[in-house]
């Protein structure tokens, strides 16, 4: 910026002259030395904002001078610009080597990392290294121009894709063709414009970005298809034994598999139609399929809505329980709402039923206690059940009740007795059991519950 020092060292003073003339003019502040040591020692008394050093000087050249002032701390990230009359890739590739400011610092100051090359082949070297993201390519380089480093990277498959900028200070409308035609992404001439080079790279590096990242997609595209595919089986299998909520929530990691084998206490309820065999063997094979399909649709919502697992459904028998495979926090007063809302959806069916002579009506049995849970069966056929003595009480519980009964055990009812009312049965004797049960018949829900 105008007003800012300059340090100019020069040993021709038409040079030193003109240069200093051109840059007062410009508002800079210019102090000038004619040797290499003078101008380490003014840069290290002045700090300046920049040095213009030639190379060619009495005493120490610039090169020498250079590396004085990157050794030396106060004055290493200082920038200095080479001035010298060499037009040598050779003698230029020396002094950048030596630490002259270029487009490379120009680029580090912008936060980029960046690695030079002094050739075409040194640069294929480094692109093959360092697998850079952006690569600004001179024209004219020893041994090997630009255009054939840039032939070579479209050539590679692992560098087709590579953004290349052509730098040249040829003729710029022929050589654009050329670069074009070689593969090039950009180009631009010499002398650099500064914003023009920082707003291609960085609209260049932004198109990389992208096509990186949908590369990496299609790259991950099969593996995520089979994960999701696989995800997807998993899925419509847990959906035959629980709710799709639950199942999803399963295969998310939102709860553990439940298909592995473990113990938990759960609520079991057990549910036929009373006079079921009697209307099978007397009815058309399509009127017991009429009813079926409608009662397993109504029963089915109601073990959705309450969030119940069906454990399995043999023609109208069917085995639901509450706790697991997610643990909830009243299986008990679910289940007794489920039971009530399912008794009450099947005395609005029985009316409809007993117009067409069919005399049926539910039975269910509700009991609480541990079992054993988790998938049974072989490949191919796999189910999910609960393994136990509250599933065989539950059973007998629904043996016993009569149309319209909902009988529980004592210790279900010891748990929703200020839920319900009920009425006491007494102790039944139930096949597989021992000892008598004492059991409940489930009148209706508390007017609080």
């Amino acid at each position: 910026m105008a007003g800012e020092l300059i340090v100019l060292v020069e040993d021709n003073d038409k040079n030193r002259k003109l240069a200093r003339d051109v840059l007062v003019h410009e508002g800079y502040r210019v102090v000038e030395a004619e040797s290499g040591e003078d101008g380490v020692r003014l840069t290290q008394e002045q700090r300046p904002a920049l040095g213009l050093m030639d190379i060619q000087l009495p005493g120490i050249d610039g090169i020498e001078a250079l590396r004085r002032l990157r050794a030396d701390p106060a004055t290493r990230a200082i920038p200095v610009v080479a001035v010298t009359a060499s037009a040598m890739t050779t003698d230029r590739a020396t002094i950048m080597a030596a630490g002259f400011d270029g487009l490379a610092d120009v680029l580090g100051a912008k936060g980029y990392a960046v690695v030079t090359a002094a050739s075409g082949a040194d640069a294929l070297e480094v692109v093959e290294r360092e697998r850079p993201d952006l690569v600004l390519l001179d024209v004219m380089m020893p041994g090997m121009s630009g255009y054939d480093v840039c032939r070579k990277l479209r050539a590679n498959p692992a560098t087709t894709m590579l953004p290349v900028v052509m730098i040249t200070a040829l003729d710029p409308g022929q050589e654009r063709v050329k670069g074009i035609e070689a593969g090039a992404d950009d180009f631009l001439p010499k002398p650099i414009h500064q914003p023009e080079i920082l707003a291609r790279v960085r609209s260049l590096l932004r198109i990389k970005s992208l096509h990186d990242e949908l590369t990496e997609l299609n790259r991950t595209l099969e593996q995520r298809v089979s994960e999701q595919v696989t995800q997807l089986e998993r899925l419509s299998r847990l959906k035959r034994f629980f709710s799709p909520a639950l199942a999803e929530a399963i295969v998310h990691g939102g709860a553990d598999d439940p298909l592995k084998s473990h113990r938990r206490e759960i609520v079991v309820v057990f549910l036929d139609l009373r006079g079921f065999t009697a209307f099978a063997e007397t009815s058309e094979p399509e009127e017991v399929m009429g009813v079926l399909r409608e009662y397993h649709a109504a029963m089915g919502e109601i073990i959705l809505a309450h969030e119940g697992t069906l454990e399995r459904f043999t023609g109208d028998g069917m085995m639901v329980f509450f706790n697991d495979p997610a643990p909830v926090p009243d299986p008990q007063a679910r289940a007794l709402r489920m039971a009530l809302a399912m008794r009450a959806r099947v005395e609005a069916l029985t009316g409809r039923w007993r117009k067409l002579g069919f005399d049926l009506d539910l039975g269910m049995g509700v009991a609480q206690g541990y079992a054993t849970l988790g998938a049974i069966g072989f490949e191919g056929r796999w189910d999910y059940g609960a393994i136990g003595t509250v599933t065989n009480l539950a059973a007998r519980l629904c043996g016993e009740a009569r149309g319209g009964q909902i009988l529980v055990s004592r210790r279900l009812y010891t748990a929703v007795e200020d839920l319900v009312e009920a009425e006491p049965l007494g102790e039944l004797t139930l096949r597989g059991f021992a000892r008598p049960v004492t059991a409940f018949n489930v009148l209706r829900a508390r007017a609080t519950a």
